[in-house]
């Protein structure tokens, strides 16, 4: 059994065969407005469900990207150090120049090894953080893959901050998911108009379709001023499909949740 605690945002704690896994820590308070670039901004507005000091031992954090707030913030970054290992993009690992920090780009795998643990595999996987042509302003970011030891499938994907595309959907119908943590919410800016920047319900059902994951996790969907779909249509729309409906989990905050 994987089991999951959703800090809040993107920030999942992930308990998996022994390992502990923090996927993109964010643990400032809310009320903070963050630049995100090109005169682009958003307001924290909801805080972490677990403080940062209370989340205790990370064995690897998995941080998708290290330039937009609402993935890693101050008291987020404050964390990487602490945990053994950080694996993220291949700029990520360059900026936050750790001990042991891997950077990765889509495709590529790094294997990690810890006493009395199965080995854990590590793959990256596509990102599109926005409309065709947006990477030199979004930047470079990956979503990952974990298989556990010798056993087929992925135990965990997480797919990481991305509008539907096609290199994602090849993937989706490539990989047998146990757990899938999809980051939704639609964000949007007003200096870009109708252009998003990340998956919203309409896509997720999509994705859904064509992985067919044993479970959905919905993430990082609210609590930030971007976003632009209302977390109840999201809800609404996922319980609407037959398909989304028998897979998705929503987790309660801060409660550590067996799937």
């Amino acid at each position: 059994m994987t089991i999951l605690t959703h800090v809040g945002g993107p920030t999942v704690l992930v308990e998996l065969d022994g390992w502990r896994i923090l996927t993109d820590p964010t643990f400032d308070p809310a009320g903070r407005r963050y630049g995100f670039g090109w005169g682009t901004s958003s307001v924290k507005q909801r805080g972490p469900a677990v403080a940062a000091e209370d989340v205790g031992p990370v064995d690897v954090v998995l941080l998708s990207h290290d330039h937009h707030a609402d993935n890693l913030d101050d008291l987020g970054r404050a964390l990487l150090p602490g945990a053994t290992t950080v694996v993220t993009t291949r700029p990520g690992a360059r900026r936050l120049a750790l001990p042991d920090v891997r950077g990765l780009a889509a495709g590529g795998t790094t294997r990690l090894t810890a006493p009395g643990k199965p080995q854990l595999t590590v793959t990256a996987t596509p990102c599109r953080h926005g409309p065709p042509l947006s990477r030199p302003v979004a930047g470079a970011v990956v979503g990952f893959a974990l298989a556990v030891g010798d056993r087929p499938g992925v135990a965990v994907w997480m797919t990481g901050d991305t509008v539907l595309n096609r290199p994602l959907r090849r993937v989706a119908r490539r990989l047998d998911v146990d757990v899938l943590l999809l980051h939704l919410g639609g964000v949007r800016f007003p200096q870009t108009g109708p252009l998003r920047y990340s998956m919203d319900s309409g896509d997720a059902v999509e994705l859904l379709a064509l992985s067919r994951p044993r479970v959905a996790v919905p993430v990082h969907y609210d609590g930030w001023s971007h976003f632009s779909e209302p977390p109840q249509h999201l809800r609404s729309t996922l319980a609407a499909d037959p398909g989304s409906r028998s897979v998705v989990r929503w987790l309660e905050p801060g409660t550590p949740t067996g799937v």
